[in-house]
């Protein structure tokens, strides 16, 4: 694998990782496309990057929780305390689950075909839920029942083209949760597990100027794109990543038809 290989996907990982467009699929479908030889462990050591993005931008927030924790565990009630209890139970299901599916997923789940299916089934999904979702929750006013039920909707993710992200999202629309909220939210949910897969990798990663690269560039763009989404979302809404869900879709099965 190549310098500028690593590059172009530690960008497309730091843009599809936090938008719903589903990374996974687009680390897929790149290679696939331009039949490039991509080791798998670079897919995780990729999501390295953006877990870094989202430990940094969210340092403070991270850093309330865990004090928050430690006064919880004190029998000290606090609503930060509450939250990383929330947190830490709504990342089992999907977790262990993603776990138990991860190879089935790598040996089936990675036809093109499939992945094209997933991308416009939730991309329509998404629009159909955001747009008609009336309830505005916001981020600290989330109970027990709403984020155990977004984290167990993690598990889909471990389907190519349904996104961690994009899925989570769509559920907490579904349950009446902001759009910022249930971004946010997405967002920190995905840190466990991220971080889980990458301890799991670790021991398969070359740790090569490629992987710099692209961690780095991964790491970068995800910052940015965390940003840019949580201010576009303050007044914009998901028919924009749903529509190119749908486009990359349709694309992918003419690419397939061509073929």
């Amino acid at each position: 694998m190549g310098i500028l290989q690593a590059l172009i996907l530690g960008i497309v990982q730091g843009l599809t990782e936090l938008l719903p467009i589903s990374s996974s699929a687009h680390l897929f479908l790149i290679p696939w496309f331009f039949h490039w030889n991509i080791p798998d462990s670079f897919d995780v050591a990729l999501h390295a990057g953006t877990l870094l993005a989202i430990a940094l931008f969210f340092g403070k927030d991270w850093i309330a929780l865990l004090k928050g924790g430690i006064k919880q565990i004190k029998g000290e009630k606090n609503p930060d305390g509450k939250m990383l209890g929330y947190l830490i139970l709504a990342t089992i299901p999907g977790g262990v689950i993603g776990f138990l599916l991860d190879h089935y997923a790598s040996a089936i789940l990675t036809n093109p075909l499939i992945i094209a299916l997933a991308l416009i089934v939730m991309g329509i999904v998404l629009y159909i839920v955001d747009k008609y979702a009336s309830i505005q929750i916001k981020y600290e006013d989330l109970t027990l029942k709403q984020t155990f039920l977004i984290g167990l909707s993690q598990a889909l993710a471990f389907i190519p083209g349904v996104s961690r992200s994009g899925v989570t999202m769509t559920t907490g629309r579904l349950l009446g949760v902001e759009r910022e909220s249930a971004a946010k939210f997405s967002f920190m949910l995905s840190a466990p597990i991220v971080l889980g897969a990458t301890l799991y990798k670790l021991k398969d990663f070359v740790f090569d100027i490629p992987f710099v690269v692209g961690v780095v560039a991964s790491f970068l763009v995800g910052l940015l794109v965390i940003r840019f989404l949580l201010n576009y979302l303050k007044k914009g809404s998901f028919k924009l990543f749903a529509v190119y869900r749908v486009v990359l879709g349709i694309a992918v099965i003419l690419v397939l038809c061509m073929r």
